[in-house]
C-alpha cells in the first residue's frame, strides 16, 4: 500500500484535531432549580447517548432568573429546568426564553402539557392531593379541594404557607375553575380549618398528621411515595398510617402539576438544548423521571414506580392546561395574602 503523501497526512491530522477539539467543546448549559437526584441520572445518561457535556448551575427560581435577564445576550445558559407550572409561567412572563418547534416534543408531550407558543414544554406530572391520619380520623363529606374550606375541619388541617409555589398553583387552579369570589371565600375558610401556622415543606405536612399535630394535609404526591419507599422503617411507618383522597373526582379531577423547561432566549448551544429536551421525552428519560422521583411520566404508556398505583390507584386528573393556571400564580398570592394565608 502506497504511503500518504506528507501534506495529506498532515490534513488530515489537523482535520481530525478539529473535530476531536469540536465535539470536546460541544455542552449545554443547564440553570436548573430543581434539586433531585434522579436529574443527575439523566444528565449522564443523556452526555453517555450524545457525547455531549452538560454543564448545570442550581439556584432558586427567582435567583436564575434574575441572574439570566441580567446576563442579557452573554448569558451561557441555554436551558432553564424547574418544577411548577407557576415557575415556568413567571419565567416566559420574564421573557427568557424563546419558542422552539419541534416535531418530537409535540408528538410525545401532550397539547396541554406545552406553552402555547412553544416557550417551555412539561417532562413529568405530579398531583395534589389530600391526606389523612387513617386510623382515626373521619373524613366523610372531604371529597373535593373545595371541601377543605368546611368549618367541619376546624383546627384539622396542616399545610405550607402561601410562598410555596405549590400551594399557589393549587390555588391558581381553583380560580381557573371557581372564580376569584369563591376562590377568596374558600381561602378563608381553609385558614379558619388550620391546626397551627404554616410551616415546613410537604413531608413535614405528612409527618404532622401522623404525630397527631394535625389531621389533614395536602402534599403532593411523590412525597408520600418517598417516605414508603424509604430504606429508614419510621419513615415507613409514617406513610403506612396515611390514607388519601383523590380530590374532585366526580367533577374535574385531581390538580395535576409539572415539571418542565424552556430553551433561554440567548442559547449558545441552541441545538444542543433542543436535543436535550427532546432526550428528556424519550422512554429512557421518562422511565427515569417517574421511577426516580416518584412521578407519572407525560408521555402515554409508558411505567411508572408501582407505589403509586398501590397509593393513589387509578384517578380522574384535571385537564386543564398548567400554562393556563400557571398565569394565575400572582393573582392566587395576593388573594392568599388578602385573606390570612401567611
Amino acid at each position: 500500500m502506497r504511503n500518504k503523501p506528507a501534506g495529506l497526512a498532515l490534513a488530515f491530522m489537523l482535520s481530525t484535531s478539529l473535530i476531536v477539539s469540536a465535539q470536546a467543546e460541544e455542552v449545554v448549559n443547564i440553570y436548573s432549580a430543581r434539586h433531585y437526584d434522579s436529574d443527575q441520572l439523566l444528565y449522564d445518561a443523556f452526555a453517555e447517548e450524545t457525547g455531549i457535556t452538560v454543564n448545570v448551575i442550581e439556584d432558586k427560581d427567582g435567583s436564575l432568573i434574575e441572574r439570566i435577564k441580567a446576563e442579557g445576550e452573554n448569558s451561557p445558559g441555554d436551558i432553564m429546568f424547574t418544577a411548577d407550572a407557576g415557575n415556568l409561567s413567571d419565567a416566559a412572563q420574564h421573557g427568557i426564553f424563546q419558542p422552539v418547534e419541534s416535531e418530537v416534543l409535540e408528538s410525545r408531550i401532550p397539547e396541554n402539557l406545552r406553552d402555547p407558543e412553544g416557550l417551555w414544554f412539561a417532562l413529568t406530572k405530579r398531583g395534589r392531593v389530600i391526606m389523612y391520619r387513617e386510623a382515626d380520623v373521619d373524613v366523610t363529606g372531604l371529597t373535593r379541594y373545595e371541601d377543605l374550606a368546611d368549618p367541619k375541619w376546624q383546627g384539622m388541617i396542616c399545610i405550607r404557607p402561601s410562598g410555596n409555589v405549590y400551594n399557589q398553583s393549587l390555588v391558581s387552579s381553583l380560580i381557573v375553575a371557581d372564580g376569584p369570589e369563591a376562590t377568596a371565600e374558600w381561602v378563608q375558610g381553609v385558614v379558619a380549618n388550620f391546626a397551627r401556622e404554616p410551616e415546613g415543606n410537604d413531608t413535614a405536612q405528612i409527618k404532622a398528621v401522623a404525630a397527631g399535630e394535625c389531621d389533614i394535609a395536602v402534599a403532593n404526591t411523590y412525597y408520600l411515595a418517598r417516605l414508603m419507599r424509604s430504606d429508614d422503617p419510621a419513615d415507613v411507618a409514617v406513610a403506612e398510617s396515611i390514607g388519601v383522597i383523590m380530590p374532585n373526582q366526580g367533577d374535574r379531577g385531581v390538580h395535576i402539576n409539572v415539571s418542565g423547561a424552556g430553551v433561554l432566549l440567548h442559547a449558545p448551544n441552541r441545538d444542543n438544548a433542543v436535543l436535550f429536551l427532546e432526550f428528556l421525552t424519550s422512554d429512557e428519560a421518562q422511565e427515569i423521571f417517574a421511577m426516580a422521583n416518584n412521578e407519572w411520566p407525560v408521555v402515554d404508556g409508558l411505567d411508572h414506580a408501582e407505589v403509586l398505583d398501590t397509593l393513589y390507584g387509578e384517578f380522574k386528573e384535571d385537564d386543564v392546561s398548567p400554562a393556563e393556571f400557571g398565569r394565575h400564580r400572582s393573582e392566587a398570592l395576593t388573594l392568599m395574602e388578602a385573606n390570612g394565608w401567611k
